[in-house]
């Protein structure tokens, strides 16, 4: 049903773009967008889940090397990545963009189309939001919020933990890293960049498969996540650089060190880091592959200590292959 607003062409565009984007209705949600603020009813043992994410053009992502529709989707999905990364389902999102003057209702329109499609796979309703005119680049911030019985942090990790990561990496590092050279990447390579896929249920079906500690998404890639996690927790992650999971387009680079390398630090995977009590993620692998044909690859451990070590087949230390995105470094 179109949300009712005033007569403007501002208010208009508004009311459009929520109607593009047809997200679906939540239980929770007693108000939707139209008026000032979203209403949420919550009860039970839950307890609500809070994130924003940046998504800034020429930092996050370059308009000649995607859709509208891939941007808006990859928006919305690095947003509710961050309510994986503490085992929550997911409510619903607040959207607010600043676009040129000059944008056209139909680049909108496909924006809003993208936005939509993930917030349905997801099952997760838009509150609310607003547009703003920028005077450069487009910036879209999502606010999403979502609910848990018992949120998982990433200060949880306890010596003698196992390291484990869902799903394969690397795959939007090596996208980006071949757009960066002017190439056109391996068509699964940019599928993992275009369209990433935020582990919502996988995360939750592993907190009631496995005694996870501590879990992080690895949006700023494995070694800068890690690095969060053994901060966060005051203990050292050891990582063994043969077990880490290439992405399929890097299994069979020469250059082992490079594939290994966007591996690492190639970030925008959105895969999960989990920190798991030992002797109980091995059935829990097993279960999310047949649940979700997701991959749960043991990558490490949790010691004693501080920072993030790295060790090679042989056990001998290793220089890290990466360091991970820095947003005040150079973008995409």
């Amino acid at each position: 049903m179109p949300v009712a607003m005033r007569d403007s062409p501002e208010f208009e565009r508004i009311g459009a773009l929520i109607d593009a984007v047809a997200a679906p209705s939540a239980t929770e949600v007693e108000l939707g967008p139209g008026d000032d603020a979203a209403i949420l009813r919550v009860s039970g043992p839950e307890t609500l889940i809070l994130s924003t994410d940046l998504s800034v053009e020429h930092v996050h992502f370059r308009r000649e090397w995607l859709t509208w529709e891939s941007i808006g989707f990859r928006a919305i999905a690095s947003a509710l990545s961050d309510l994986a990364a503490m085992a929550a389902r997911p409510l619903g999102a607040l959207v607010s963009l600043a676009v040129p003057p000059e944008m056209d209702r139909r680049t909108l329109d496909e924006l809003a189309h993208g936005m939509g499609e993930c917030l349905r796979e997801h099952e997760a309703a838009l509150l609310g939001g607003d547009l703003s005119r920028s005077p450069g680049p487009v910036v879209i911030d999502v606010t999403v919020v979502g609910a848990a019985v018992r949120p998982v942090r990433r200060s949880g990790a306890l010596p003698g933990d196992e390291v484990w990561v869902t799903g394969r990496l690397g795959g939007a590092g090596a996208a980006a890293a071949a757009w960066g050279r002017g190439l056109e990447p391996d068509p699964l390579a940019r599928r993992a960049f275009e369209r990433p896929r935020p582990r919502l249920k996988e995360a939750r079906f592993l907190c009631q498969s496995a005694e996870v500690h501590a879990l992080i998404d690895l949006s700023d890639g494995l070694a800068s996540d890690a690095e969060q996690v053994a901060a966060a927790s005051g203990m050292r992650l050891v990582l063994e650089a043969d077990r880490v999971p290439l992405h399929h387009t890097l299994e069979h680079w020469v250059m082992a060190d490079v594939a290994l390398a966007l591996a690492a630090g190639g970030g925008e995977d959105y895969e999960l880091l989990a920190a798991v009590a030992p002797g109980t993620a091995d059935a829990a692998a097993l279960a999310l592959y047949r649940e979700f044909n997701v991959e749960f690859t043991r990558v490490g451990t949790v010691t004693d200590g501080a920072g993030v070590g790295w060790v090679g087949a042989g056990g001998e230390s290793i220089s890290p292959p990466a360091s991970g995105f820095d947003h005040f470094e150079e973008g995409v």
